[in-house]
């Protein structure tokens, strides 16, 4: 039977994370096993394992909530330390990265509410704002999604020239524009109005239709097609 404390090790081979992952997979292993790998070493008279649930505890076992604590904040759990708190943050970021990813191409957009439900698992649960264009083909199929510009939390430079020139070299003839407000929030500002209608005034120009933005806050969103202001 495994010990509660001390180094894992001491653990039988079969219960020790990095055994069982290797053995049955990484499906297998608890959130404060997986964690504990990326920790490495514990404290006194506490493993890695043991440091792992004390901070899903604190955070209320909610990995989307720790995803949105700063290294700053996380560094005063005990038994993480700023190398601890880098290394989660840069895992839960890789997992973010890979969901974004797995948006399908060639999708076909037919309401903001689908785009939303899109984005709103990658963004939701952002500390930071970001920027992103999804460019469509006639069909109103996805052909890519690029990232403008990543921010403070209260906002993020968006050029306007990346953004056209990244939907004129896919030829794309349409494209939403898709932001985050960490406030959760989904009230537009006037930077937003004013980015919106720029964009939309640059778009008749090249004959690329600017069709929405939308706001994700949080589970909620605020789509500018729909309220009329487009």
């Amino acid at each position: 039977m495994a010990l509660e404390t001390g180094s894992i090790k001491s653990w039988a081979e079969d219960d020790r994370p990095r055994e069982k992952l290797l053995r049955i997979g990484a499906g297998s292993l608890s959130d404060s096993e997986l964690i504990a790998i990326l920790f490495r070493t514990g404290i006194k008279n506490q493993t890695a394992v043991d440091v792992a649930k004390g901070l899903l505890k604190k955070y209320n076992n909610d990995l989307t909530e720790i995803s949105r604590i700063g290294i700053a904040e996380l560094s005063k759990t005990p038994g993480l330390g700023k190398v601890k708190a880098i290394t989660l943050v840069a895992a839960l970021e890789l997992g973010r990265r890979r969901r974004l990813a797995e948006i399908p191409k060639r999708i076909k957009i037919t309401s903001s509410k689908a785009i939303a439900e899109l984005l709103i698992p990658h963004l939701s649960d952002l500390p930071h704002e970001e920027f992103y264009v999804i460019l469509l083909n006639r069909g109103n199929e996805i052909i890519k999604r690029v990232q403008v510009s990543t921010g403070g939390i209260s906002g993020t430079v968006v050029d306007m020239r990346m953004i056209f020139k990244n939907a004129v070299e896919a030829m794309a003839t349409g494209m939403i524009l898709c932001h985050n407000h960490p406030s959760r929030n989904p009230s537009p500002s006037d930077e937003d109005k004013r980015l919106t209608q720029k964009a939309k005034q640059a778009g008749e120009l090249l004959d690329i239709h600017v069709l929405d933005h939308i706001i994700i806050a949080g589970d909620t969103f605020y789509s500018f097609a729909d309220e009329g202001i487009l």
